[in-house]
């Protein structure tokens, strides 16, 4: 995890540049490079919406469709969720990132012990339908879609959108949705894991096979490499890993009849924007190629649109600086400008004081702005793909895709993503990396401005985001009362036919539906899972 090493003599003239991904960059770049590595204008890079989709997936690129902003929203109870929705899409965000607290991504209610002192500090947090059916209360389901951000237990909100939006009289096949449903990452980088791989890759599978079926404008995973990046892979790593993910996942569905013409379409990514500019732009040139090669010549996908990566590529946090925080100003405008360079067609760019806090409405306000002022003035809608033909452009996104091609070999050659998890490997690589990265903070071979180089200067304060304690208390009042109000009979019945599927191995997203309906909470519906699958046991990776 890291930026580019420059290697400087004693004038303080840069002698050598070397990339994270372990390129060496020349002073200057012309065609014998692109010769040299073999470099074909039609399998390398295309007319824009074209195969192999390096320049773009459609081809107008941006003139026919500018990209969505989804900025990341929700704290606190279901009413102050609902509050920040409105005022987003009220100054022009065009769709929703939702964010949950830890309990609700850890399948606990809001009165469990464990939960105590997260109850909506770090998202918002839900319990039953109920709270759905507050935080979305006048959001236009046939217009705006949203992003869950959730895993562990993503199955249960995906049931619980579709039941909310029925609710409110929208019907399943209007709704748009992308539960994030990528555990694997959640092991590799961030942890919000609660079931052994295997269960928990199943259940990841249910909603890919459910959404094929009953949720047509629904993208049932979005497999993310960006916090397997912020947890300390290179951005060659980064794609290797999020494709080797994508490939345990349609295997899952692959072998329960499904052919990966009908679904792979439907899968989207959610990509990191962190580092060297021209490393992101070219990552995720080299990304959208290798994507349509792996599902043509691994799956035999013939359908173009199928073969498009679909993603979100967000600016990312560990970019941000606790230390002269309004210089996260500045490097949020670049990652916003390596994201549309890069071809993004949805982008959710990190607000500065997220090194401190969760958003103010001043600093999210400022994020959307950026990516307005973008699309709107600087021109990032004049033509597809300006950096096309760029003699050093078109051979490092030719020597990323090579890296990344070798690094899914290695992948598959531990087993597959799968096994590789259970046994640890790449939990240990990336946290071995990520602790260089912080040596070479402190040693001064990697450079962040305002941290150890351009120190002097003012630091000035950060307005915080306030944990409230009284959303705990109101949140906890409204679940003991949904409790008293529901039918009993009618959630026992939904949940014991949910273990019953469960225990049979039947797709449980018909059930969780039903459960979500009765107002079963997410604690007793992922207990149901709990009893039958157990819980992880992480391997040590020291």
């Amino acid at each position: 995890m890291g930026v580019a090493r420059y290697i400087r003599d004693e004038k303080d003239a840069i002698k050598e540049v070397i990339y994270q991904s372990g390129i060496r960059i020349k002073p200057s770049y012309g065609p014998e490079d692109l010769k040299d590595l073999g470099f074909d204008y039609k399998m390398d890079l295309g007319d824009p919406g074209e195969y192999p989709f390096t320049r773009s997936l459609h081809p107008q690129g941006y003139r026919s469709r500018a990209w969505t902003t989804r900025q990341y929203t929700g704290f606190g109870t279901p009413e102050e969720t609902n509050q920040r929705f409105k005022w987003m899409i009220s100054h022009g965000q065009t769709g929703l990132n939702v964010a949950f607290d830890l309990p609700t991504q850890m399948g606990l209610d809001s009165d469990d012990p464990k939960a105590r002192g997260e109850v909506g500090r770090v998202g918002m947090a839900v319990d039953s339908l109920r709270d759905f059916e507050i935080a979305f209360k006048d959001i236009p389901f046939d217009r705006i879609g949203s992003g869950l951000t959730i895993n562990a237990n993503a199955s249960v909100m995906l049931a619980m959108y579709q039941a909310v939006a029925e609710r409110f009289g929208y019907a399943k096949e209007k709704i748009s949705a992308t539960p994030q449903n990528d555990i694997l990452k959640e092991m590799i980088g961030r942890g919000a894991w609660i079931f052994p791989v295997e269960p928990a890759v199943r259940l990841v599978g249910d909603c890919i096979e459910y959404a094929v079926k009953e949720l047509p404008r629904c993208n049932p995973v979005s497999v993310c490499g960006y916090h397997i990046r912020e947890s300390g892979a290179t951005p060659i790593q980064e794609i290797a890993f999020a494709f080797e993910i994508a490939r345990a996942y349609i295997d899952n569905v692959s072998a329960r009849g499904l052919k990966p013409e009908s679904f792979v379409g439907r899968f989207s990514f959610n990509l990191n924007v962190f580092g060297n500019l021209w490393e992101q732009v070219a990552k995720f040139r080299a990304a959208r190629k290798l994507w349509a090669k792996m599902l043509r010549e691994d799956y035999g996908v013939k359908e173009n649109k199928n073969l498009f990566l679909r993603g979100l590529f967000g600016g990312g946090g560990s970019g941000l600086t606790k230390e002269q925080p309004e210089n996260n100003i500045i490097r949020g405008a670049y990652y916003a400008l390596a994201a549309a360079l890069g071809g993004a067609q949805t982008t959710a760019l990190c607000s500065f004081d997220e090194a401190f806090t969760i958003p103010t409405p001043r600093a999210a306000l400022l994020s959307l702005r950026t990516l307005e002022i973008l699309m709107e003035e600087i021109g990032m809608r004049d033509t597809v793909d300006p950096l096309a033909g760029s003699y050093f452009i078109e051979a490092l996104t030719k020597q990323m895709e090579e890296k990344i091609v070798s690094e899914m070999k290695r992948i598959q050659e531990m087993g597959g993503m799968e096994k590789a998890v259970e046994a640890g490997a790449v939990q240990r690589e990336v946290t071995r990396q990520a602790y260089e990265f912080e040596k070479g903070l402190q040693n001064n071979e990697i450079i962040k401005v305002g941290v150890n180089k351009y120190t002097e200067g003012e630091h000035p304060e950060v307005e915080l985001h306030e944990y409230d304690e009284t959303w705990a208390k109101k949140q906890i009042e409204s679940l003991k009362t949904l409790r008293k109000e529901r039918n009993r009979r009618e959630v026992k019945s939904a949940l014991k036919k949910l273990e019953q599927s469960v225990r049979e191995g039947k797709n449980v997203m018909p059930d969780l539906v039903k459960c979500c309906r009765s107002y079963a909470t997410v604690g007793e519906m992922t207990g149901v899972f709990r009893d039958v699958f157990g819980e992880w046991r992480e391997p040590s990776i020291f």
